[in-house]
């Protein structure tokens, strides 16, 4: 069975953007000590368009071989003319209202996510699932997350967009592994309690 990692960026107070869902304020934290550890550990988490722009291009992916994203996550590459921000990888965006995918590379999950995702989960290989966000869609798929990577920045937004956009649910989660960075970024890994 595959795993599904969501790994995301967030707040201390756990918002991974604003109200509008915009996180650009997180980006100055990409510096030359976090950005080694994300092509290092995680080059695949880096768009394909910032993977040739840092010449980490031919560099194999390590942990995901597939990436779900949600309809707001992908509207941030098409906005820029991007209609395969993960090229290197096998991309899927869950929308209702997207309608035809604008690129050969990227299927739209449109009914039945849940049924998607456990296939994508049940499939052969040791390359996992790269859940992208965005909040709306981590909530959905909650129950199908194995694992949990969080990339915490040194802000506070107060409110926000957050990390799952769903009702109460407790789900309980062991902590694996946290990563300090000298720019106040902190990693941190939990896999599900089962």
């Amino acid at each position: 069975m595959r795993k599904l990692t969501y790994f995301i960026a967030c707040s201390i107070d756990g918002f991974i953007g604003d109200p509008d869902g915009d996180a650009s304020s997180m980006y100055p934290f990409v510096d030359e000590e976090f950005f080694g550890f994300l092509a290092e550990e995680y080059p695949e988490t880096v768009a394909t368009g910032g993977r040739r722009a840092t010449g980490i291009d031919d560099l194999p992916n390590k942990r995901f071989d597939t990436i779900v994203q949600g309809r707001a996550s992908y509207e941030v590459a098409l906005k820029e003319g991007i209609t395969s921000p993960y090229s290197h990888l096998r991309e899927y965006v869950a929308s209702r209202t997207l309608g035809k995918s604008p690129d050969p590379n990227v299927e739209i999950i449109a009914d039945d996510l849940l049924g998607k995702v456990r296939a994508l989960k049940a499939e052969d290989g040791d390359l996992g699932i790269y859940l992208c966000g965005g909040s709306r869609l981590a909530g959905e798929l909650l129950d199908e997350i194995d694992e949990l990577v969080i990339k915490t920045y040194p802000l506070v937004y107060g409110s926000g967009m957050p990390m799952f956009g769903s009702g109460f649910q407790l789900s309980e989660f062991t902590l694996e592994s946290v990563r300090t960075f000298g720019n106040g970024v902190l990693v941190r890994t939990y896999s599900r309690k089962r």
